[in-house]
């Protein structure tokens, strides 16, 4: 789904799309980082937290409330919905939607992978919660809006901590630091620096809606299930129990696909490798990604299993849900 013109985001409203997480968390004490409630701070308390977004032309919207490690599917398709709405605007040149951390590389893929969108969508988010003696989250905020107006930016981005990154590349690694988002090998794309973003590469090109892109985009919002996908990961001493304890689950739900993070370049232990080639030849899909934080899979000869290259475990797991929605 392609919405108008590059360049329009400097110009319009900018819809703020709020999700709860961190960001609108809530703890006891200021100095509590760790036992906060996520989910609390609605959307107008946000906003009306960063003065300097007072004067600019801003919706806000509470799509959900949740911790982000709950995401769910009926609250993806809430927010896949309300983008789709607000975004066919022509009044509207950008959105932001504000996001728990634990999973918003997910989120931002499933938004590249759906919409494909040209009016920039910037997601961001918080490592402290809004009651902390040096909350995060309201310069997060503002560089978020600062990026969505910015002149040709477009596509999915990601800000946190004044970094910028793409969708199709961002991935959380670390655990409580706030610049707890990297890009891998491609690094980031550029920074915000006191409202100013300095590139440091170009915009990717969104992707062209294609007929397959919208068959994926209908199914995925009408709904009541995923395809059961699930992701194992390779180890030393690993075997073949849980994959052959997927596949005897209940059939009101039957295993369709499986990701496997395999070692280095997607390697996979022996005894497991053999219990994901039953399950293929049972109808499954199996593909392989790596576990590294960095690389990507290169394909070999003789693979029993085909790679997903370039996108980390979780993201192949949607990629292959996506897939299998389509089919």
């Amino acid at each position: 789904m392609n919405q108008s013109s590059k360049g329009i985001a400097a110009h319009g409203t900018t819809v703020v799309l709020a999700t709860g997480g961190t960001i609108a968390g809530r703890a006891a004490r200021p100095d509590d980082h760790v036992g906060y409630v996520a989910g609390q701070v609605p959307v107008a308390d946000l906003l009306d937290a960063v003065p300097g977004l007072r004067d600019l032309p801003l919706e806000g919207e509470q799509v959900a409330q949740v911790d982000s490690r709950d995401m769910s599917l009926p609250v993806w398709q809430a927010m896949v919905k309300r983008l789709e709405h607000h975004l066919a605007r022509p009044e509207v040149g950008s959105a932001v939607i504000a996001h728990g951390t634990d999973t918003l590389e997910e989120t931002a893929y499933l938004l590249h992978a759906l919409l494909q969108p040209t009016k920039p969508v910037v997601l961001t988010c918080a490592m402290r919660p809004s009651t902390a003696l040096m909350a995060d989250g309201p310069q997060n905020l503002s560089d978020a809006v600062a990026l969505a107006r910015h002149p040709g930016a477009c596509g999915v981005l990601v800000v946190c901590a004044g970094e910028v990154h793409t969708g199709l590349e961002v991935s959380k690694v670390h655990s409580y630091r706030l610049n707890a988002f990297d890009s891998g090998d491609a690094g980031a794309l550029g920074l915000m620096e006191a409202g100013q973003l300095r590139l440091f590469r170009v915009f990717p090109e969104p992707a062209q809606s294609t007929p397959l892109g919208a068959l994926r985009l209908e199914r995925f919002l009408s709904a009541t299930a995923l395809p059961r996908v699930a992701l194992l990961i390779s180890h030393a001493d690993a075997d073949g129990d849980m994959v052959r304890a997927l596949l005897v689950q209940p059939a009101e739900q039957p295993l369709r696909g499986l990701v496997v993070a395999g070692t280095g370049n997607g390697s996979v232990n022996q005894a497991l490798e053999a219990a994901l080639v039953e399950a293929q030849a049972a109808g499954v899909r199996v593909v392989r990604t790596t576990r590294c934080a960095r690389g990507t899979v290169l394909p070999r000869p003789g693979q029993a299993l085909p790679e997903i290259s370039g996108l980390s475990p979780v993201k192949a797991r949607l990629a292959l849900v996506l897939e299998l929605l389509a089919s």
